[in-house]
């Protein structure tokens, strides 16, 4: 028996592909217990319109990374792209560019709301689905000397709002999630899993 006989016989005629660098995401999507192949673009655009909604921007940067895989799928290939977001309720963060901005971050985030908001798109030569899943995270406050050992030891320059909820600072600074923890990683699992049922 295997997952895709049992429960996603829609899509045994499709290989997966993942068209992403991120280890988190390889991690979660293995857990699906899913065969799948790593595909990486390099220097894709990511950038979006400034009047966008903020909840509409993963989404949007999903389904432009989606356009980018598309000449080179074939056929039987289905694509997952995603992207994550941080979003304070007045700005939008992405990925540190510096061990400055990334300790900046952190201090905003500290002591308050955030939300973290993952698009992802579904994408074969014929058809595509794209959606997105939000989680409310609560983070403590925050010493700066906490902050500057979890930047400088962990390193997280590749993460939205410079923070990995699986690390050091999400065990002593998230004091509650409301929603998909798997999301705050940076995927959406379940979602994922129903999305690909139906497909």
């Amino acid at each position: 028996m295997t997952i895709l006989t049992e429960f996603l016989p829609n899509l045994a005629n499709y290989k997966l592909i993942l068209g992403s660098q991120s280890p988190r995401r390889k991690e979660l999507l293995a857990g699906l217990d899913l065969d799948f192949e790593v595909r990486v673009l390099p220097d894709i655009d990511e950038s979006y319109p400034e009047t966008l909604p903020a909840d509409e921007v993963p989404a949007y940067i999903s389904e432009k990374k989606a356009a980018a895989y598309l000449g080179s799928l074939a056929e039987d290939e289905l694509l997952i792209t995603a992207d994550t977001i941080v979003w304070t309720y007045e700005t939008i963060i992405g990925k540190p560019k510096s061990r400055e901005d990334a300790i900046a971050m952190l201090e905003l985030l500290a002591g308050k709301d955030h939300e973290v908001i993952t698009g992802v798109c579904l994408t074969t030569r014929k058809k595509t689905v794209t959606f997105s899943a939000g989680s409310t995270v609560h983070f403590a406050p925050l010493e700066k000397a906490e902050i500057e050992y979890y930047v400088d030891k962990y390193k997280p320059f590749d993460k939205a709002g410079s923070y990995g909820i699986q690390e050091w600072i999400g065990y002593v600074g998230v004091e509650s999630i409301k929603g998909s923890f798997y999301n705050v990683m940076g995927l959406p699992v379940r979602k994922l899993y129903e999305q690909l049922r139906k497909f």
